[in-house]
């Protein structure tokens, strides 16, 4: 029988900045976000799952709120949008946004590009398939997109192409030396 990693990656339930379209600065969960994870059950888990959150506020509140006892990675952090955090979209030059949405490998921001992003992410990944035991990890809708593009082995410029709500939950399985998604 094949070993196999079974990896739930959850998104962070809504905040202000989601709601408004700004880039995230490190902010807390807001009454929709908290609402809506007060009407989820608790996660059901495995005793022996690991359970990951990112190092983000909005991130933490959500495990907690889930009932887990998440461990901190950082390697589960948001992009990193530099001086754009805490920036409404439309305050950004045209030709900013452009290059950072049409070139994977460019951060107009100084942050982090796309393609740090899903280096960043593939790095982690791989940590996780030398213990083959289930793991759950609440992270953001950026990270679960490189995490999919791995899995499908998909190129960079495909990761605003994959749309991950609030809540939402993705499921990876690792297996025969390569990571899967199960829909």
């Amino acid at each position: 029988m094949t070993e196999v990693v079974r990896l739930t990656l959850v998104s962070h339930a809504m905040t202000d900045a989601m709601a408004a379209g700004r880039f995230p600065a490190d902010e807390p969960l807001n009454d929709t976000g908290r609402r809506l994870l007060e009407s989820v059950a608790a996660l059901a888990i495995a005793r022996d799952t690991r359970q990951l959150t990112a190092p983000e506020r909005r991130a933490r509140q959500t495990a907690q709120l889930l009932g887990l006892q998440a461990t901190t990675e950082p390697r589960l952090g948001d992009l990193d949008c530099g001086r754009w955090r805490g920036e409404a979209l439309a305050n950004i030059g045209p030709a900013d946004v452009e290059a950072w949405l049409g070139d994977p490998a460019r951060a107009p921001h100084g942050g982090e590009s796309i393609a740090d992003l899903i280096a960043r992410v593939h790095g982690w990944l791989g940590s996780l398939t030398g213990d083959m035991s289930r793991a759950v990890a609440v992270t953001h809708p950026a990270v679960i997109r490189a995490a999919i593009l791995l899995a499908l082995d998909a190129q960079a410029k495909s990761f605003w192409r994959i749309d991950i709500a609030p809540l939402s939950q993705t499921v990876l399985h690792f297996r025969d030396g390569r990571w899967t998604l199960r829909l």
